[in-house]
């Protein structure tokens, strides 16, 4: 268990300090779904007190990202493959009412920047050697242009409830692309995809635009639960 960020500064309340340290770095990956949360080793690394990082610790379990273990003790969250294929309904249902609310409301602006986010995806993939397995940094970085691709879509959509409502679902997905992509990189499409999405919500396309993201979802779920599965078999092998 590590948390890189630096030690906390004191330019904000040091729970919030505290709180957005941890849910960085959870987000990131340096604390891994199944990591145990030990309050005195987060606190050295943090040079915080125990109180901040108790109240932190509280906040990201609301949030979802830390339970409990059957040991009492506190973990981030490990998606279970029925998490995953509801997360991914709940997208679904979220995101066609997005790309169809980016069709009405986009800014040229933004299609211009879901257009780079698609190219970028692009060229990083062409500089990936095709006979060779994906590199952890390409998939970090797609990871992030995936992110900033549907994110965009619905900030475009131009209705804020419905941002709130796919960043808590981005969150969990979060560590569930972290733990997928570490054992298989291949896991994450968006290239062709991605490409499909962008072009109908171009041209305006609601109904092409709703096929897009549902064609889409549906196959990153199914690549997804496999993995979640082949991972699930391979650790109960060992």
């Amino acid at each position: 268990m590590n948390v890189s960020a630096p030690p906390i500064q004191r330019t904000k309340s040091l729970h919030q300090q505290t709180y957005e340290a941890l849910r960085s770095s959870i987000l990131a990956g340096q604390l891994a779904p199944g990591d145990r949360l030990v309050e005195t080793q987060l606190a050295q690394q943090l040079q915080v007190s125990r109180t901040p990082i108790r109240e932190a610790i509280r906040q990201l379990q609301r949030e979802g990202l830390v339970t409990a273990d059957g040991s009492g003790g506190l973990r981030v969250t490990a998606i279970s493959a029925t998490d995953a294929m509801q997360l991914y309904d709940c997208r679904l249902a979220l995101e066609q009412l997005s790309v169809v609310g980016a069709c009405q409301h986009a800014s040229q602006s933004q299609i211009q920047q879901l257009a780079q986010y698609v190219t970028d995806a692009e060229h990083l993939l062409t500089l990936e050697s095709s006979d060779a397995p994906r590199s952890k940094t390409c998939a970090d970085r797609l990871l992030n242009l995936d992110y900033c691709f549907h994110h965009l879509i619905a900030e475009s959509a131009n209705n804020s409830w419905l941002v709130f409502l796919l960043d808590q679902v981005f969150d969990k997905m979060a560590l569930l692309r972290m733990e997928t992509l570490r054992h298989d990189p291949e896991v994450l499409e968006v290239r062709r995809e991605h490409r499909q999405i962008y072009e109908a919500i171009a041209q305006r396309d609601r109904s092409a635009a709703a096929q897009a993201i549902q064609d889409h979802l549906t196959a990153s779920k199914a690549r997804v639960i496999k993995s979640i599965e082949h991972l699930h078999h391979s650790d109960a092998a060992k």
